[in-house]
């Protein structure tokens, strides 16, 4: 189960850094006349879904992984949690819990997403020039 979580978590985030890219280049590569526009729109709405998938996927594995363990979220003391958490796993049902603490999915997403902003605008950027030196030697 915890290497299901893992993968996707890790596909995700491969995405969100791989996703913008693979956009730059296909664009820069095409005849499109406004290519930073064209990239900007594609790659704010692409981070924008992956960003989210990510942020939610976090806080549902966790949750999962939490039942998985034998967490009783719902319980009313300390008895009633970690009832039937086996000792082994006492101390990842700890860490799970408290990362689930704090502030929300939500905002965890939308504070990520205003940093991939500038990473679009980088990538985009650092392909430009790129693809400019490439064609200066050729």
């Amino acid at each position: 189960m915890e290497i299901l979580v893992s993968a996707i978590h890790y596909l995700l985030l491969v995405g969100i850094f791989i996703g913008p890219l693979l956009l730059s280049r296909i664009i820069l590569r095409s005849r499109i006349k406004n290519k930073l526009t064209l990239f900007l729109i594609i790659g704010i709405v692409l981070s924008a879904i992956l960003t989210f998938t990510f942020a939610w996927w976090t806080d549902t594995s966790n949750l999962m992984l939490l039942e998985h363990y034998g967490y009783n979220i719902d319980g009313m003391n300390e008895t009633e949690f970690y009832g039937k958490v086996l000792p082994a796993n006492m101390e990842k049902v700890k860490s799970l819990q408290r990362s689930i603490m704090g502030i929300g999915w939500p905002l965890k997403a939308i504070l990520f997403f205003l940093f991939c902003i500038p990473y679009l605008l980088v990538i985009y950027g650092v392909m430009l020039y790129i693809k400019q030196k490439i064609s200066e030697t050729k």
